[in-house]
């Protein structure tokens, strides 16, 4: 488990292609390293990476063929900058959002607008993650933490202050770039939650289109 607050920025060393499947040698910049061990989690651009050898100054880890299918791990090259932040501790501050590292897929930047000192996106999901979207819920964009500012349909606004955009990999995105997305655990759940009321009719006779029509629902 993760917060979406970046530690810090690494390097991609080096990429071996097994398959279809992928070994990265991250080189870990400022991270800390003093108290991971082999086994760990770390979120490499979000997605969340099993430390399989430790470096004096980075670690190795596996991408399996199913997270490079869903992630940008497949366009990645040598030398790019990617985001990185620990697994959470008992005593970690949750200073984002609860974020799982298991993307959900990829969205595109549609446009980027300087406003005052900070940074205005627009981005566009896929069609099945964008019901997740919410305006003011959050989300997880190549494992930085963000309120979602606006909806339009299967596009959504960010806004990045200074010390988030310099940071993070996000100060260097621009229109037509591609972002790893993790959608709000919390609506993923209540989706599953919510399917046998949909599934089935209640013994009592309340359905969902009941509770819409009544003005209980949008």
């Amino acid at each position: 488990m993760f917060t979406g607050i970046i530690e810090a920025l690494g390097t991609l060393r080096k990429i071996e292609r097994k398959g279809k499947d992928i070994r990265l040698t991250v080189a870990s910049g400022k991270l800390d390293l003093t108290d991971v061990k082999l086994g760990d989690s770390i979120a490499t651009n979000g997605v969340c990476l099993t430390v399989v050898q430790c470096l004096a100054d980075g670690y190795v880890a596996d991408v399996s063929a199913e997270t490079v299918s869903l992630t940008g791990f497949a366009h990645y090259a040598v030398g790019q900058t990617v985001n990185l932040e620990k697994a959470v501790t008992p005593t970690t501050r949750l200073g984002g959002h609860m974020v799982s590292g298991h993307v959900d897929g990829i969205a595109k930047v549609e446009q980027r607008h300087n406003r005052g000192n900070a940074i205005e996106f627009w981005l566009s999901a896929p069609q099945d993650l964008a019901k997740y979207i919410a305006h003011k819920g959050s989300i997880t964009i190549d494992g930085v933490s963000l309120t979602v500012n606006e909806v339009n349909g299967s596009q959504f606004r960010l806004t990045i202050v200074p010390h988030t955009a310099n940071e993070t990999t996000l100060i260097n995105l621009k229109a037509g770039d591609s972002v790893n997305i993790e959608v709000d655990l919390i609506a993923r759940y209540l989706e599953r939650l919510m399917q046998p009321a949909q599934d089935e009719q209640p013994q009592s006779g309340v359905t969902l289109a009941m509770l819409a029509s009544a003005g209980f629902m949008r």
